[in-house]
């Protein structure tokens, strides 16, 4: 590993000099043995038992500089490919302050996030236009304004909706910010709307510009496919926050034994420029279990030298059982929610739906049961969280 990825070959060549290996080579500067064990990936060959140890590989900036490709490509490149190894995870990895202070991180975060919103406090409430893809420009104003005029927090666009022809997206962002400019007139709150911007790269500047020029208040990348030197690049011209999706990220994150750490990934993430960052969610319909989703989002929170923190957002199966949940295992409400189901499928509609959220979370963070805190509200004659639990009960 050291060698593949620094000044070694696998075999000794006359320029590998003692100056070269001294000035560029990896160190390892540990090794914790953990047994023998069956191969976990297919190689050429197929022993019954091999060696496994977390090893701790030091890189000499030098060989990478401050570039996050390079940095990429040197800590998870090469050696995911090295027949010698029949597992091989990145599970941490520890910057130098010179390097991160090379990168500006998130330009709006949290706080920059909260004051596009109205200066809204606690947890941010979002959705998904739900059906993702197919409708018609008409289908997709009423979505919008329905959602709009529930006073949401935010609304984004599924990953899978760039700019297809049906519905382009310059339609789109002329329809969903009239209709969020209108819904403003009357509810006074300001929603915001993360235009999914993923596409051909030469095409990203003015994606980016055509959703400003309308007055919009977010841009969506799809980190994985694009990469990260696209998001850095989008990160130095834009003017609104990034909202950082993670589509892909699985394949390289999935399996224990090959790839790397979601706290590897989101710490690149967050040099390059992403404003919010999906880190999955408890309950989720997704793989990772509910005490790694905790991590993960907790690890979106840790101080990362100088920049701000970017916005963790939850998403996948989202509704009013999960806040209790996930304010135990967190602790913070530096959070954004989103929630499909959870609102458009709310019994008494969408604006029902974003009530029943916020009052779930207010309930989680004063500690109230939630079947309490229904009860209570629905005394007074507001059924949202009740008919929101009875919804979820039953499996809807």
């Amino acid at each position: 590993m050291a060698g593949e990825q620094s000044s070694g070959t696998f075999l000794p060549v006359p320029g590998e000099s003692a100056r070269i290996r001294e000035r560029h080579a990896a160190r390892i500067s540990n090794v914790q043995e953990l047994g023998f064990c069956r191969p976990s990936l297919p190689s050429r060959s197929t022993p019954e038992k091999v060696r496994a140890a977390l090893v701790t590989v030091d890189f000499p900036m030098e060989n990478v500089g401050t570039d996050l490709a390079t940095l990429q490509t040197a800590i998870a490149g090469n050696l995911f490919e090295l027949g010698d190894l029949y597992a091989c995870r990145l599970q941490d990895v520890a910057l130098p302050e010179d390097f991160v202070a090379a990168h500006p991180g998130p330009a709006f975060g949290i706080e920059g996030t909260r004051k596009l919103i109205s200066d809204v406090q606690g947890v941010m409430v979002g959705t998904i236009v739900k059906p993702n893809v197919g409708l018609s420009e008409e289908e997709f104003r009423l979505v919008v304004r329905d959602l709009a005029m529930a006073s949401i927090d935010l609304i984004k666009d599924d990953e899978l909706m760039t700019d297809p022809a049906y519905l382009p997206l310059e339609r789109r962002v002329a329809v969903a910010t009239e209709e969020i400019r209108a819904a403003e007139q009357v509810t006074g709150h300001a929603t915001m709307y993360a235009f999914n911007i993923t596409g051909d790269l030469a095409g990203l500047r003015k994606r980016h510009d055509l959703v400003v020029e309308a007055g919009g208040r977010c841009v969506m990348l799809n980190i994985p496919v694009m990469g990260l030197p696209a998001l850095a690049m989008l990160r130095s011209f834009a003017e609104v926050p990034i909202h950082g999706h993670r589509a892909g990220l699985a394949a390289s994150m999935r399996s224990k034994a090959l790839g790397m750490d979601y706290r590897v990934w989101q710490q690149m993430a967050r040099l390059a420029g992403a404003d919010h960052l999906h880190a999955s969610g408890l309950g989720s319909k997704f793989y990772e279990l509910d005490e790694e989703v905790a991590a993960n989002i907790r690890s979106l929170l840790e101080p990362l030298g100088e920049t701000i923190a970017p916005l963790p957002v939850l998403s996948s199966g989202q509704n009013v059982t999960t806040p209790g949940p996930t304010f135990e295992a967190v602790g913070s409400t530096d959070l954004m929610m989103l929630a499909g189901g959870g609102v458009a499928a709310h019994p008494d509609g969408p604006g029902a739906g974003v009530r029943s959220l916020r009052q779930a979370w207010e309930a989680a963070v004063d500690g109230i049961p939630l079947k309490a805190a229904a009860d209570k509200l629905a005394s007074t004659g507001d059924n949202a969280l009740l008919h929101a639990v009875q919804a979820f009960a039953k499996g809807a």
